[in-house]
């Protein structure tokens, strides 16, 4: 794996045409070099929008993204070299097999004949699905399909890894891998920002967390520091007492 890198987020703006309000407002952010940082938020809350406009499928209004040192708003084509995405909904060619998936997303991130090779071999196996890499996806479980994402999004070997809730909707089994594959990575110098709703997989794997609502970030730090000031004992307490209780459809 290659260095971590760093991001800074600051000041980020981002109205979606045909809204009165903003996604965004004022939005910023820091994640340190080979940090597992947690975004957390409920439904409609802006953490799909951070993620877009991190990864330069969006453009913000206003305000500037910055990773490893490189400005998103002037070499956007730069940041999506050493960043990583893993996309919410399944980015998958269902009719394809996650061989010729990864070899097909493989030829896009630039890999060559022979490192393609080395890297498909290496994230078939790094997500438990080298003895089933042959067979069409439209056949996988939901699980399987999430982990072949997530294999996609670090076939270049990202420094910098974008999860947008890789373990949503999936068996305790495969959430169980991808959350273990997740904390290593730091260790070998990926850097991860990941969006969750679930409140007990952050508190355990992240370093830090930040908690969106209504676009602006209401709570940012160590889990255990901020469960502290706000006087509760975990995280999905303080996710509520930060948030509300009301429903969010």
């Amino acid at each position: 794996m290659t260095a971590g890198c760093t991001l800074e987020a600051e000041g980020l703006k981002k109205t979606y045409p045909g809204c009165s309000e903003p996604a965004l407002d004022q939005c910023s952010l820091t994640v340190q070099e080979e940090e597992l940082f947690g975004l957390l938020g409920p439904n409609g809350a802006g953490k799909t929008t951070v993620i877009s406009l991190l990864s330069t499928l969006l453009e913000p209004d206003s305000g500037r993204v910055s990773i490893c040192g490189i400005d998103a708003g002037i070499r956007p084509d730069k940041v999506r070299n050493i960043i990583g995405l893993v996309p919410q909904d399944i980015a998958l060619y269902a009719n394809l097999t996650a061989r010729e998936n990864l070899h097909y997303f493989g030829r896009i991130y630039g890999l060559k004949r022979r490192e393609l090779k080395r890297r498909v071999e290496e994230c078939l196996a790094w997500v438990g699905l080298e003895e089933r890499a042959d067979q069409r996806v439209v056949t996988y479980s939901g699980g399987m399909k999430r982990r072949i994402n997530l294999a996609i999004g670090l076939l270049h070997n990202p420094k910098f890894l974008l999860l947008d809730e890789p373990t949503v909707g999936i068996d305790a089994q495969s959430r169980n891998l991808i959350l273990e594959r997740l904390a290593s990575l730091p260790q070998k110098g990926t850097t991860i920002l990941y969006t969750t709703h679930y409140m007990e997989e952050a508190e355990k794997l992240c370093t830090r967390v930040a908690i969106i609502d209504r676009g602006h970030i209401v709570a940012q730090g160590i889990p255990r520091e901020l469960m502290s000031q706000s006087g509760v004992f975990s995280l999905g307490e303080l996710f509520l007492h930060m948030t509300g209780k009301h429903l969010r459809d």
